[in-house]
């Protein structure tokens, strides 16, 4: 019977008990994750805490321990992207790419050099200096959907910084994360990088230690709010990536068979289970049946099937629960006049399979258009005044991503100005520039993670003005 245990002070330790995980494309039985003890919670912050000072004081340590992580991960990559494919779902082809951008993070950091402090002013009179410096523990708290990246993105500047980190993975999907924190044991010194697993109580107990000073959470609105709130007490540093409910504006002048397959994905990738997925279409009424049409011919003829079968381009929705919302809010549109043009309705095989389906007929008011659905389920409304578009694309809590889809580039950069989202493409979506730092705006988050911006959120600043006598 497959265990995986929890990373502590640079070993493995079992726990009193365990949560087993499921196939959410077969509903069979994966293997078991240990959850981490009250008492386990406060040994690993305070492993972390002990192996700070001695991890700061050595740069190149923490970059020669980068790329042995990296080796580790590129020399289990077949594992781990099965594993995650068979844990969340998603086919292995993409699986691979993730795995692989874990790799490349690590690399990323281990061939960064640590940044030299900024000199305001030297002269006979003074220096005046900006240093970095760790903040200390810090706590990772990440999703199910992606795993082992959004993980990976967290705690690699975060350890290059000099912090040391105590991560969660979600419960639906530890078990990607605890194999890579077993592969990862000795690459790393005892204390630097301790993983736990359990429920949200387990992430809520983390967070209130006094030696964590920083949270970086990727998660739902609900809980990036409640995190908020619990962070204050102690003025703990955040870094909030949470839900968001994109819109994507189809201008008058678009060539829809050009735009069409990236329309897709950019809606359906991973099942629609991204933060910065499409998840609303606002088209031009002279441009809306031709794109609905080319949008169901598309989900018509994809491969749903287990991420393992390599003709399968979409896998299950990762939990029960995602499903059973997905289908409430189609049955919930439908009962307000909606017409689903193609899929609607749960596969009638084992598995949480929902396929990608095209809704018309709604607007703001439907919850389809209002919340973040987070699964594979698109609203398409025609407009006829892009002010009006533009409008309803900003009229949400949610700020995280937007796109626009013209012929004439400069005119989507343009209108994409106007959106209120912390990330704006023209005819693209889902594309992340590696040095871009990447945060939302409203409810879609606080702060930010990646490029220079990220980095810099697991550093505090000191300004060193010395006096030359």
């Amino acid at each position: 019977m497959p265990a995986y245990e929890l990373l502590i002070d640079g070993q493995l330790h079992p726990a009193e008990h365990y949560l087993d995980v499921y196939d959410p494309a077969s509903e069979a039985w994966l293997g078991r994750a240990a959850l981490a003890s009250p008492e386990q919670v406060e040994q690993a912050v305070a492993a972390a805490h002990a192996a700070q000072a001695s991890w700061a004081e050595d740069p190149a340590l923490r970059r020669h321990s980068s790329a042995r992580a990296a080796a580790l991960v590129r020399e289990h990559a077949e594992a781990l992207a099965e594993l995650v494919t068979r844990e969340q779902g998603r086919p292995l082809r993409f699986t691979t790419q993730e795995v692989a951008g874990v790799a490349a993070t690590f690399d990323h950091y281990a061939a960064l050099e640590v940044p030299a402090a900024e000199v305001l002013q030297e002269d006979a009179e003074r220096v005046v200096r900006v240093v970095r410096k760790p903040l200390g523990v810090v706590a990772a708290i990440t999703p199910w959907n992606v795993p082992l990246i959004l993980l990976v993105l967290k705690i690699a500047p975060a350890l290059h910084a000099g912090n040391t980190v105590v991560a969660k993975p979600s419960e639906h999907t530890p078990l990607s994360t605890l194999l890579l924190a077993s592969l990862l044991k000795d690459a790393f010194p005892a204390g630097v990088l301790n993983v736990i697993a359990g429920a949200g109580e387990v992430g809520e107990q983390l967070v209130r230690q006094p030696q964590v000073r920083h949270i970086t959470f990727t998660g739902s609105v609900a809980t990036g709010k409640r995190l908020y709130g619990q962070a204050a007490a102690d003025l703990k540093r955040l870094t909030l990536e949470l839900g968001g409910n994109d819109p994507a504006l189809v201008l008058d002048d678009a060539q829809v068979p050009a735009i069409a397959e990236a329309l897709f994905w950019g809606a359906f990738w991973n099942s629609g289970q991204v933060c910065f997925a499409i998840k609303r279409v606002y088209v031009h009424q002279s441009l809306f049946e031709p794109l609905l049409q080319a949008l169901v011919e598309r989900a018509e003829r994809t491969e749903i099937g287990h991420g393992l079968n390599p003709n399968s381009e979409l896998g299950p929705l990762t939990t029960a629960a995602q499903l059973q919302r997905v289908e409430a809010l189609v049955e919930d549109a439908r009962r307000q006049g909606a017409e689903v043009h193609t899929g609607g309705r749960r596969l009638a095989r084992p598995g949480f399979f929902y396929p990608p389906t095209l809704v018309s007929g709604v607007n703001a008011g439907v919850a389809l258009v209002d919340e973040e659905q987070f699964g594979p389920v698109l609203p398409i409304i025609p407009f006829t005044d892009l002010e009006d578009a533009i409008a309803q694309a900003n009229a949400s809590p949610y700020g995280l991503g937007a796109s626009v889809w013209t012929s004439d580039p400069a005119r989507g950069e343009a209108v994409a100005a106007r959106l209120a989202s912390g990330l704006a493409w023209v005819n693209q979506h889902l594309h992340i520039h590696p040095g871009a730092p990447k945060g939302g705006q409203k409810w879609s988050g606080l702060g930010y993670e990646g490029g220079a911006r990220g980095y810099d959120a697991f550093s505090e600043l000191q300004v060193v003005n010395t006096l030359r006598r």
